[in-house]
């Protein structure tokens, strides 16, 4: 894993705000749900990970620097 500048911390959790819809590109874990899966984002943790309730009941963490995700949806309105 990667260790994270400040700044880039800064901007990830400006990119995946709590809320952010977003679908899985890649997963570095042998649980991982499957490529496409989508989910909402509930935070960025300190490390850079970024927390993901999955659509399938999974919430593992996509990890800076290994996996991948994208923004699907700036804000889901049943999040809140």
């Amino acid at each position: 894993m990667k260790p994270i500048s400040k700044e880039k911390l800064a901007h990830l959790r400006k990119q995946y705000p709590a809320g952010a819809r977003v679908e899985l590109l890649w997963m570095d874990d042998a649980q991982a749900p499957p490529v496409g899966t989508k989910g909402t984002v509930w935070g960025v943790g300190d490390i850079g990970s970024i927390m993901v309730q999955w659509d399938n009941g999974s919430n593992l963490s996509v990890v800076y620097g290994v996996d991948s995700c994208k923004v699907i949806e700036e804000r889901s309105e049943e999040a809140f």
